[in-house]
């Protein structure tokens, strides 16, 4: 059972950290952005993004939100997966 949440959780978070890419790649695409798939990533991700978006402004043409932003996500994320792993654990599920 807990190892089918983990793996569970795993895909989650891969899934996620492939869309945030292939919305940062896509932005460099305007006729990504505005495709079906486009919206509905940007719609999934720009939440996410936006929060990083307030504190680190632009610098000219260059968003490096978004590089902060994967990387508080890689860290962040893999931190809660390792947190449930351990609670998986502890209530011997795992």
């Amino acid at each position: 059972m807990g190892t089918n949440i983990m793996i569970i959780a795993n895909y989650i978070y891969d899934i996620y950290y492939w869309l945030i890419l292939i919305n940062i790649f896509g932005s460099w695409f305007p006729q990504f952005q505005t495709s079906k798939v486009g919206l509905l990533i940007g719609r999934i991700v720009n939440p996410y993004l936006s929060v990083f978006r307030k504190f680190i402004p632009p610098l000219g043409m260059i968003d490096f939100s978004p590089i902060i932003a994967i990387l508080a996500y890689s860290f962040i994320g893999r931190f809660a997966l390792e947190g449930l792993r351990q609670l998986l654990i502890m209530t011997g599920a795992f």
